[in-house]
């Protein structure tokens, strides 16, 4: 038997390879948009895909595995459990065998058994591996976003994220007694799980790639809850804002993803009247150079984020998903670029311009703009004088855990959605944790037309750094 874990960093994602040798046939597990990864990692090991599944409808990537059945024509398996108003959309057309609990399939010697294991979401399967050329007894399973290493997956998501009113409780009690079932099983099942450390699929993921049950049962928080109510009550508690771009993942997916192979990479670069139509008409123009470029000068009414590790997260809350919108991005890493947000869906790509395009922009003689930079030690004084509005757009968590009195609260991710409760008659502090995302928030206000927008160096570490004090405890206003 062949066992790879292909782990997609951007998104925190694990897909699995499992193998045949003797067949010469694999399947791969959630597999996301990069199907040519696929494909190449079993040629690579002299196999055929001819089989793939998925553990359940993703809320945080576009899956793959309708794209990589069609492209390898192998036999795509999906869940049938769950209510009949969460079926998926496309499975007929796939032609798509449908799973339900105990159901088995195979690929060569290699037994795989669906278990319905509900509460991250209604459908949710684990699959338990038996390499029967070898033993009749099982030798792991693959938890997908039902179990982490040291979590649970997270019940609230189709709650906050997709909208489906009393959702997370029930989640929460489908998520509990799926947790009796693994009771049963063997302590020396290996565990591989769908997700890092990272994703927002679960509250507090460990970073380690797999674990077996056994372990779980003695360290994971989860399993040493026995009472149904405390399980609700602490697995609801505390999980992280959910990124809105969830809600259309689990809409794309059910209903089936636009195929990649059928949209083209935009490559030719549009013109500097383009842009300056783009910007005069609301088409939304993001600028992915590093936030040290940005603040030092940028093309007014552009918004900011930054192509690196934040880039796919703040992505997803803050690019358009029903409209257009264009790119200014350095030309190496333009298909990075696209790959990236196509993995959550994010195809509508209008114009692309690349960094030549500030030097352009100059040659028009129009101004270009930049973000000023405060210091703790110059916000402190206004905010005492009562010269500025302080925004703080961090999470709610890091909110209540320590803030700035005085500050307003409201979460980067729905900055747009409440820009009204925000006077444009004081200058504005943005202020984060480090410094990494307040950059971004800054563009936002500059984008609507805040015209005294101001960027806090460091952030709220630089502001403790210094020794000034934070207030904890009090909840925010805005999330």
């Amino acid at each position: 038997m062949i066992l790879r874990l292909i782990y997609d960093e951007t998104l925190a994602q694990a897909s699995y390879l499992v193998g045949c040798a003797a067949a010469g046939e694999a399947l791969i597990i959630d597999p996301n948009r990069k199907v040519e990864d696929y494909i190449a990692l079993a040629e690579s090991k002299g196999l055929r895909i001819t089989a793939v599944t998925e553990t359940h409808i993703h809320a945080d990537f576009v899956s793959g595995a309708r794209e990589l059945a069609r492209a390898t024509g192998a036999q795509l398996y999906l869940s049938d459990m769950g209510p009949a108003d969460w079926k998926y959309g496309y499975a007929g057309e796939a032609g798509a065998i449908l799973l339900h609990d105990g159901e088995t399939f195979r690929v060569g010697n290699i037994r795989i058994e669906a278990l319905h294991t509900p509460g991250h979401t209604p459908e949710h399967l684990s699959f338990l591996l038996t390499d029967t050329a070898a033993t009749d007894e099982p030798m792991g399973i693959f938890t997908g976003d039902f179990l982490f290493v040291g979590d649970v997956g997270r019940p609230d998501l189709l709650e906050k994220a997709a909208g489906i009113t009393g959702t997370a409780e029930s989640g929460a009690r489908q998520l509990f007694r799926s947790l009796q079932r693994f009771h049963a099983l063997p302590d020396y099942l290996q565990i591989w799980p769908g997700h890092g450390a990272g994703s927002a699929c679960g509250r507090a993921l460990g970073a380690i790639p797999q674990t077996t049950l056994g372990y779980e049962k003695r360290t994971n928080w989860a399993f040493e809850v026995t009472d149904e109510q405390r399980f609700v009550q602490t697995v609801l508690a505390g999980q992280p804002e959910p990124p809105t771009y969830f809600a259309e993942m689990k809409r794309v997916n059910k209903i089936g993803p636009v195929l990649v192979s059928e949209g083209a990479i935009p490559l030719p670069e549009a013109s500097i009247e383009q842009l300056m139509a783009d910007l005069q008409s609301g088409i939304p123009v993001i600028d992915t150079r590093p936030s040290r470029q940005y603040v030092e000068e940028h093309i007014p009414g552009t918004t900011h984020v930054p192509f690196g590790p934040i880039f796919l997260n703040w992505a997803g809350w803050l690019f358009p998903y029903d409209r257009p919108f264009s790119l200014i991005v350095d030309a190496s890493t333009l298909r990075q670029v696209i790959t990236q947000l196509r993995l959550i869906g994010l195809d509508q790509v209008a114009h692309v311009w690349t960094l030549d395009v500030l030097a352009t922009w100059k040659s028009t003689r129009q101004p270009l703009g930049n973000t000023p930079q405060i210091t703790v030690q110059e916000a402190r004084q206004l905010l005492a004088q009562g010269q500025v509005t302080w925004l703080d757009i961090r999470s709610r968590d890091e909110y209540v855990a320590g803030h700035i009195q005085g500050s307003q609260h409201i979460h980067l991710g729905s900055l747009r959605q409440h820009l009204q409760e925000i006077s444009p008659e004081k200058p504005i502090v943005v202020q984060c944790q480090g410094g990494a995302r307040s950059p971004i928030g800054a563009s936002l206000l500059e984008a609507h037309s805040y015209p005294q927008v101001m960027d806090l160096v460091g952030g709220l570490l630089q502001w403790q750094k210094a020794g000034y004090p934070v207030v904890k405890g009090a909840e925010p206003s805005y999330l």
